[in-house]
């Protein structure tokens, strides 16, 4: 894992959480970003997730959502006993969470913020979410997302 670490890493390394890292190579700016992650790992997309930050009622939320879907603002405000939930701009969300589009992990962030894990999640023995930076996803159990980040479950996800 030499020259892979990041704060993601580092946090789980830290907590003796299984997990595995996976590089892979897609252009943050292609259409269907996550679905051609998913493709490059040679794993379901509906495993893969992403990592939003919104806004909910002003307050900095992170929803983390299956690939192969959009979320719910609606329900992600609902989740959090909000009214209003909204994308954050790009550049607030790098700020805060210290990553870059295409590399924002629900782990390690410069702020820890309170997350909402779309319930998909638990279908599976494991998940991958971004490793804090863009090529590299991580593998673990969705428990283990959940104890890292505090995060509330809840339906967040609607097809396309």
């Amino acid at each position: 894992m030499a020259g892979q670490g990041t704060p993601a890493t580092a946090l789980l390394a830290k907590r003796k959480i299984t997990h595995s890292t996976h590089p892979y190579d897609v252009s943050p700016d292609a259409p269907n970003y996550g679905g051609l992650v998913a493709e490059a790992l040679g794993v379901p997309p509906e495993r893969v997730f992403k990592s939003l930050v919104t806004e909910v009622d002003g307050a900095l939320t992170v929803a983390v959502v299956p690939v192969t879907g959009e979320l719910d603002l609606k329900a992600l405000a609902a989740a959090v006993g909000g009214k209003r939930a909204a994308l954050a701009d790009r550049t607030v969300a790098e700020r805060v969470t210290g990553y870059v589009r295409g590399g924002i992990s629900p782990l390690g962030q410069r702020k820890r913020l309170p997350t909402v894990l779309d319930s998909s999640a638990l279908d599976f023995p494991t998940i991958y979410v971004s490793a804090g930076r863009r090529g590299l996803q991580l593998q673990l159990a969705p428990a283990d997302l959940i104890t890292l980040t505090t995060a509330h479950l809840a339906p967040l996800s609607t097809s396309p």
